[in-house]
C-alpha cells in the first residue's frame, strides 16, 4: 500500500471519536443508547425463582417484578402502609367462636378460635404469554405431554413456539397455599402456617402420603403428575371466579403481612403440569428458572453466567403511579409521575459482575443506572461533615449523582446464651455483668470502623420505622441522655458493675482468675480477623479475656442449635414492617436450643412471654405500645443482648433516574422507576472520551520517519524519469 494512502488511513480512525456519538468502550449495542432500559447487575445466580421457596434478597430482587400478591406496601409512605395490589380493598378478618359465630366486636381476643379474611380479585389480571397456557384451535394445551423426543429438542424456554394466557382467578391463589403444604418444595414459612391456616398440616400430611405412592416418567403415553388441585385445606375455600376464604386458628393480624410477600402470588396449575415433565428439570426449564407471573415484568432472559433480562409483561392489567407520598416527597420530584400508568420502564438488563471494583468503575461512566457503595469505594464517594451527617464528594457532585439512605428494618446484635452458667441465668451477679459488657462493647466505634458509618447504634430489639419505636426512648442501662441524644456511659461504669458482679479488674474475687469468656464467630478472611481483633481489645478494656473460637459456618450453626455458645453475633431481617417480627426473637417458646425457633439467646422471662403473647394479636394502638414499652424496659435491664446496631443503606443513582426511595420490606419496585435515556446517552459519550493524543503522537513520529524517506524515494523516481 502507497505511503500516503497508509498516513489517510490512519488521520480517518483518529476522527472517527469527533464524528459519531458512539461510545468507544459501551458494553451494550448502539442502538440500544436511547432505548427505555434500567441497566443493573448481579453478583451470583438466584437460586430459586419459584415463589414458594425463595427467600432471600437477591432472589426478590427478581420474582417481586414478576409475581403478584394480593398486597404490596405504599410505594412512598414511611412507615410503609399496606395497600391491595390484586384485591379490590383490603381484607378484614371476621372472628368466629368455636361454632362459627361471629363474634361482636367487644368480645375478648381470648374468645376468637377462628379469623377469616375473605378476599375479592379484581377481574381482568392475565398472566405473563407463556408456552405452559398455550392451546390449539381445539382447547387443548400444547405442550402438557410431551414425548421423550421433543424434550430433548428444547433447550431454553424460548424453543417452545406458541405461547398463550389466561385470567387470574382465586383458584390460582388455593392452588399456591396448596403448593406451600408440600414438603417436597421446602416452603420456608409452612411452619408459620401450620400453626394458622385451618386444615395445612393435614394437607401437608395427606400430599407426602400420596407423593410416595405416585410413579414418575410415562404412564401409559401420559405423564404421572400429582395434581394439588386434589388435596384442598380445610381453611383455604374458593367461593367463586374471584372471591377466596382463608381461615386462620385464632388471631394473627400479622397474617396481611404475609400476603405481601411472593409466596402468596397466585400460580396457575397448568405452570406445574407443564414443568413436571420428566426430562425438563434437567435441562433447567422449572419455576426456579423461568417463573410464570401476573406482574409488570416477565424474564426473557435467564443466563446466570451473564446477564438476566425483564420485559414488560404485554398482559399487564392497569395500575398507576400513586398520587400521594410523605411530606417531603413532592419536594423531591417523587409526584412528577402521579397517576401514570405502570411500567414506566420497558426492560432491565442484569449483568454478571463478580468484583465490586469492575462494578464501580462501571457505573462511574455511566453504564450501571444505580449502584451500593462498597467499603473499597466508600471515601471516593462519601464524605461526612461536621455534624456527621453523610454527603457526596465534589466527583459525585460534579456529575450530579444522587444519594439515597435508609435505615434498614435489621438488627445485628452481641447474644449472650442465656442458659449458660457464667453469663446467662437471673442472678443479680450475671445481670450486672451482661450491662458491664454492653457498656463496653463500643457499637459505634464498630460503626465507623467496619460500617463506614452506615449504621445506628441499637437501643432495643425494634428498629426505627418500626411500631413500637420511639426517638425518645433509649437503653437507659447502657447509655445516658445528653445534648438531645442518648450517649454511651463511660467505660468507668462499666467497671464498676464489673467489680459489683464480682470480677474487679476483670478477675473472679473468689479465686483471683481472670474472667475468660468464649465468642463464637463463623467470621473468615481479613475483614473477619479484624473484626475479631476490635471485639477482643472491646473486652481487654475490662480485664476479660475474650476466646475467639471461629468455626466454619456449618458448625457454627450446630453451636447456636445445641446451645453450645457463651456470646456470639448473629442477625435478623424483617419479614414484615412489625415488632412482633424482631420481639419473637427473645420470646421463650422460641429458644433455639430448646424449640428450634429463632430466640438465639434461648432467653426465657416469663413475665415477657406474657407480654409478647397479649401483643402479638393487638393492631397497632397506644395500648400495645404500652405493653412494647414494658416488653423494652426487661430485656434492657436483663441483658440477653449487649446491644447492636441497625445498618443503613447507602444508594447511587444517576441524575436520569428517578422514582427512587430505599426500604428493603419493599421489593416491587421496578415498575415505578423512570429514566431519562437521552442524558444518559450524552452523559455516557461525555464521560467516556477515548484518549487519542497518544495515536496522534505516533501518528507525527510516523510521519516524520517517513518523509526522509518518501523524498528520497521521489528524487529517484525524477532521475530514474530524467534517464529514461
Amino acid at each position: 500500500m502507497h505511503i500516503l494512502n497508509i498516513i489517510r488511513i490512519l488521520i480517518i480512525l483518529l476522527l472517527i471519536p469527533n464524528l459519531s456519538t458512539a461510545v468507544w468502550n459501551d458494553p451494550y449495542p448502539h442502538k440500544a443508547a436511547n432505548a427505555n432500559i434500567i441497566y443493573s447487575a448481579f453478583s451470583e445466580r438466584p437460586k430459586h425463582l419459584d415463589p414458594v421457596r425463595s427467600y432471600s434478597a437477591n432472589e426478590y430482587a427478581f420474582i417481586a417484578q414478576i409475581y403478584e400478591p394480593p398486597l404490596q406496601y405504599h410505594f412512598l409512605k414511611r412507615p410503609p402502609q399496606l395497600l391491595p395490589l390484586t384485591l379490590v380493598n383490603i381484607p378484614k378478618p371476621i372472628f368466629l367462636d368455636a361454632t362459627e359465630n361471629i363474634l361482636p366486636k367487644a368480645a375478648p381476643i381470648t374468645d376468637t378460635v377462628y379469623s377469616d379474611y375473605l378476599l375479592e380479585l379484581r377481574p381482568g389480571m392475565r398472566y405473563q404469554p407463556h408456552p405452559a397456557l398455550a392451546k390449539d384451535t381445539n382447547g387443548q394445551y400444547l405442550y402438557h405431554n410431551l414425548t421423550h423426543k421433543q424434550i430433548a429438542a428444547v433447550r431454553t424456554l424460548a424453543d417452545f413456539p406458541k405461547v398463550g394466557s389466561r385470567e387470574v382467578i382465586a383458584a390460582d391463589y388455593a392452588y399456591q397455599i396448596s403448593r406451600m403444604a408440600r414438603s417436597k418444595l421446602h416452603c420456608p414459612i409452612a411452619g408459620i402456617l401450620k400453626e394458622y391456616i385451618l386444615g395445612f398440616k393435614a394437607a401437608t400430611e395427606a400430599i407426602n402420603q400420596a407423593e410416595s405412592q405416585t410413579k414418575t416418567g410415562y404412564h401409559n403415553g401420559v405423564v404421572a403428575y400429582l395434581d394439588l388441585r386434589n388435596f384442598p385445606i380445610t381453611g383455604v375455600k374458593v367461593l367463586g371466579r374471584y372471591r377466596l376464604r382463608i381461615r386462620l386458628k385464632g388471631r394473627y393480624p400479622q397474617f396481611l403481612y404475609w400476603l405481601a410477600m411472593p409466596f402468596f402470588a397466585p400460580m396457575p396449575w397448568e405452570a406445574e403440569r407443564f414443568y413436571s415433565q420428566p426430562g425438563m428439570e434437567r435441562r433447567n426449564i422449572s419455576l426456579d428458572w423461568y417463573p410464570i407471573g401476573s406482574g409488570p415484568f416477565m424474564l426473557t432472559e435467564n443466563n446466570p453466567n451473564l446477564r438476566m433480562v425483564l420485559s414488560r409483561n404485554p398482559n399487564y392489567h392497569v395500575t398507576t403511579y400513586p398520587n400521594t407520598g410523605a411530606p417531603q416527597d413532592a419536594n423531591m420530584g417523587l409526584l412528577a409521575d402521579a397517576g401514570r400508568r405502570l411500567p414506566l420502564v420497558n426492560r432491565a438488563i442484569y449483568s454478571l459482575e463478580r468484583e465490586d471494583i469492575p462494578y464501580w468503575n462501571k457505573f462511574l461512566q455511566g453504564f450501571y443506572d444505580l449502584s451500593g457503595i462498597s467499603s473499597d469505594s466508600f471515601d471516593q464517594a462519601i464524605r461526612f461533615n461536621d455534624q456527621g451527617e453523610a454527603g457526596l464528594t465534589k466527583i459525585m457532585q460534579q456529575r450530579k449523582i444522587k444519594l439515597d439512605t435508609a435505615i434498614s428494618p435489621s438488627i445485628y446484635y452481641l447474644g449472650f446464651n442465656m442458659q449458660d452458667p457464667v453469663v446467662g441465668g437471673t442472678s443479680k451477679r450475671a445481670q450486672l455483668l451482661r450491662q458491664a459488657i454492653a457498656i463496653a462493647v463500643d457499637f459505634e466505634e464498630f460503626i465507623t470502623i467496619f460500617a463506614n458509618g452506615r449504621g445506628v447504634a441499637a437501643q432495643g430489639p425494634i428498629p426505627p420505622g418500626i411500631f413500637g419505636y420511639k426517638e425518645s426512648s433509649y437503653n437507659q442501662y447502657t447509655y445516658d441522655w445528653k445534648e438531645n441524644r442518648p450517649k454511651r456511659k463511660p467505660l468507668a461504669v462499666a467497671k464498676a458493675l464489673l467489680a459489683q458482679a464480682g470480677y474487679p479488674h476483670g478477675r473472679n474475687q473468689d479465686n483471683g482468675k481472670v474472667l475468660a469468656l468464649y465468642y463464637d464467630t463463623a467470621a473468615t478472611g481479613p475483614d473477619g480477623k479484624a473484626r475479631l481483633s476490635w471485639m477482643h481489645k472491646q473486652f481487654k478494656r475490662l480485664g476479660i479475656q475474650l476466646v475467639i473460637r471461629a468455626t466454619d459456618y456449618s458448625r457454627f450453626q450446630e453451636k447456636m442449635r445445641t446451645g453450645n455458645t457463651q456470646l456470639y453475633m448473629w442477625g435478623w431481617n424483617a419479614d414484615y414492617p412489625d415488632p412482633e417480627n424482631f420481639l419473637f426473637m427473645l420470646y421463650g417458646p422460641n429458644s433455639k436450643k430448646l424449640h428450634g425457633g429463632e430466640n438465639t439467646s434461648n432467653y426465657n422471662n416469663p413475665e415477657f412471654n406474657k407480654l409478647f403473647e397479649r401483643m402479638k394479636t393487638m393492631d397497632n394502638s397506644p395500648k400495645r405500645q404500652v405493653i412494647i414499652d414494658r416488653m423494652l424496659e426487661i430485656v434492657r435491664r436483663e441483658v440477653p443482648w449487649a446491644g447492636g446496631f441497625h445498618p443503613k443503606s447507602f444508594t447511587l443513582r444517576h441524575a436520569w433516574v428517578y422514582n427512587t426511595k430505599s426500604h428493603q420490606v419493599i421489593n416491587n419496585t421496578l415498575k415505578y422507576r423512570r429514566i431519562d435515556p437521552q442524558l444518559r446517552a450524552y452523559q455516557r459519550y461525555a464521560w467516556n472520551q477515548p484518549i487519542t493524543w497518544p495515536l496522534w503522537l505516533l501518528l507525527g513520529i510516523l510521519i516524520l520517519a517517513i518523509i526522509p524517506a518518501y523524498v528520497s524515494l521521489r528524487q529517484r523516481e525524477l532521475q530514474n524519469g530524467r534517464a529514461s
